[in-house]
């Protein structure tokens, strides 16, 4: 079997063995996570989980096979290893970019949940707000002393 075979094959195995790893201990990891953001749900905690598992899967897996081709000659056991990493370098910097992309969507999604959720502001003693009717150019909420 010449070198580039040989690199081909063990770039598949090493990017499909992180790929299922990163995504099983996400699955496992961003089952308690989801559950705060969904306040509780469960059920839908567990839903979007695994389909956020399946499109893991699904981009990652796509990568590697796209970015299979080498595109050029490899002589020699070393440049087979420079390759195979080159490559298995950037499987792993696409899956911590995809890794922290979820975790910044997940954030908000958790920031606006705990916003709808909050007490409203403290005001100063004596102040009361009243909603008044909305007007064009108008703020609809003013501050009563």
């Amino acid at each position: 079997m010449n070198h580039i075979v040989f690199t081909y094959l063990l770039y598949l195995a090493i990017s499909v063995a992180l790929t299922m790893w990163v995504a099983r201990t996400l699955h496992q990891n961003g089952r308690v996570f989801l559950v705060d953001v969904f306040h509780g749900n469960e059920s839908l905690a567990d839903s979007v989980n695994h389909l956020l598992v399946v499109g893991f899967y699904l981009i990652n897996l796509g990568y590697v096979s796209l970015a299979l081709k080498l595109g050029y000659a490899v002589e020699d056991l070393q440049g087979a290893i420079e390759a195979l990493s080159w490559k298995v370098g950037a499987v792993l910097v696409v899956l911590g970019g995809m890794h922290f992309f979820n975790l910044y969507v997940f954030s908000r999604i958790r920031r606006r949940g705990v916003l709808a959720y909050a007490p409203p502001p403290a005001l100063p003693d004596g102040c009361t707000i009243v909603r008044e009717p909305d007007a064009a150019g108008q703020m609809p909420f003013r501050s009563i002393t």
